[in-house]
């Protein structure tokens, strides 16, 4: 593991791109960001799994739109 700064980063890209392939970059931005570089394959079928269906955000968003009717329609 390696910590840089973010401007670090932005100079040597490459380096550090590379870099992440076998270990984690760390890049500290500012005093209080703090961002992890890691390496590796995103594999299709686990991000489909973790995915949404847009019939489940629509639930989701009925039900917040249900919550803020509610909450400014009281009394």
């Amino acid at each position: 593991m390696i910590v840089i700064t973010s401007a670090e980063l932005r100079n040597n890209m490459e380096k550090y791109l590379d870099m992440a392939k076998t270990q984690k970059v760390i890049i500290q931005r500012g005093k209080t960001e703090t961002f992890v570089l890691s390496g590796g394959v995103v594999e299709p079928d686990l991000v489909l799994k973790e995915a949404m269906t847009a019939e489940e955000m629509l639930v989701g968003i009925e039900e917040d739109v249900r919550e803020l009717f509610r909450k400014n329609h009281k009394g």
